[in-house]
């Protein structure tokens, strides 16, 4: 059914209906049950309005066991199925597709800095092709933000310290309002923007036009090789730090003899704190890189540690000569 709640945004992606879906569903149960309890509440007030003698007495009844288990379960029904429903638009929203395209959105008072896989910038707005499943990769450079596009029904909060992800897929080509829904300083009202979804050639004619710097693994290769990364973690083994080629997403083993995923948060918390969770077989040797680095270039460390990962050949070919990923240098240790 593509039904729209009136005086709302259209719907322009691929999750915009199953949301507005539970959207109605919710109102529609709310509506009925307050509407259920409100005229019993003056029916029974007016049935029930007569006075009675001081020293009246209530009569005694008889309990229906009928009618107990009626109002229990009928509302544990609804209760699961509400959750059930809403878990599954959860899962939905919080699971991006195989092939979703990763574009990088830093949020900074009072603006939207987007980077693309290919390496063109952008400052709040940002320009995708009709029907690719898009993911952003998002960070704050200083206090809480929110990225909201109202018409794709997704928002999702940019906290300083962490990375956060959201992905939709556009259907229709046009205009979208960009906001931040976290008021996060003076000029918050400020902070908009529009996401521009184009046909496949339109965006492609945009590419070309548009100046294109480094992609986000060049530039984080750059950074690996400006803060000598490379001298601690080499190509090969024999080096001071762990070998990053093809690490991320691996299971490794720690100092302490537990194990951890190498993901986006553990490559991060290497950088910033290297002996935390030091890879077994290692000294903690690196030292700490925080205040020595922005949130954009976390991002782009953690991005070209994830290319090592993509081809352990085509890894020599995206990054300088002598370098290895100052991303990698957090995840080593």
């Amino acid at each position: 059914m593509n039904f729209q709640l009136p005086f709302t945004p259209e719907q322009a992606s691929s999750m915009a209906l199953e949301v507005d879906q539970l959207t109605i569903y919710l109102v529609a149960m709310t509506a009925i049950f307050t509407t259920l309890i409100g005229v019993m509440v003056i029916a029974f007030a007016v049935k029930y309005r007569q006075r009675v003698p001081s020293d009246a007495v209530g009569s005694n009844f008889e309990n229906s066991a009928f009618l107990e288990v009626t109002w229990t379960i009928i509302p544990l029904l609804i209760v699961l199925v509400t959750f059930g429903w809403g878990l599954k638009v959860f899962f939905r929203l919080s699971r991006p597709p195989a092939n979703a395209v990763q574009y990088y959105v830093s949020g900074k008072q009072w603006m939207w800095k987007i980077q693309h896989p290919t390496g063109q910038r952008e400052i709040n707005e940002l320009h995708v092709p009709v029907g690719q499943p898009t993911e952003l990769v998002m960070t704050s450079e200083d206090v809480i933000h929110s990225f909201f596009v109202p018409a794709f029904r997704v928002k999702q909060d940019v906290v300083p310290g962490r990375t956060s992800k959201l992905w939709f897929t556009p259907t229709k080509p046009g205009r979208y309002h960009l906001f931040c829904t976290e008021f996060c300083g003076v000029e918050h009202s400020k902070m908009i923007g529009t996401v521009v979804v184009q046909e496949p050639n339109e965006y492609q004619a945009w590419l070309a036009g548009a100046p294109a710097a480094k992609s986000t693994a060049g530039a984080g290769a750059a950074l690996f090789a400006q803060h000598a990364c490379n001298t601690c973690h080499l190509d090969q083994e024999g080096g001071r730090g762990p070998l990053l080629a093809g690490i991320y997403g691996m299971e490794i083993e720690l100092a302490d003899g537990s194990k951890v995923i190498v993901d986006e948060a553990y490559l991060r918390e290497s950088i910033l704190h290297p002996t935390a969770k030091v890879v077994r077989g290692y000294e903690p040797l690196m030292p700490s890189f925080q205040g020595q680095v922005t949130e954009e270039a976390l991002v782009q460390l953690v991005r070209y540690v994830k290319s090592l990962s993509d081809t352990k050949t085509a890894s020599h070919a995206s990054r300088p000569a002598t370098s290895t990923t100052r991303d990698s240098q957090g995840a080593a240790q």
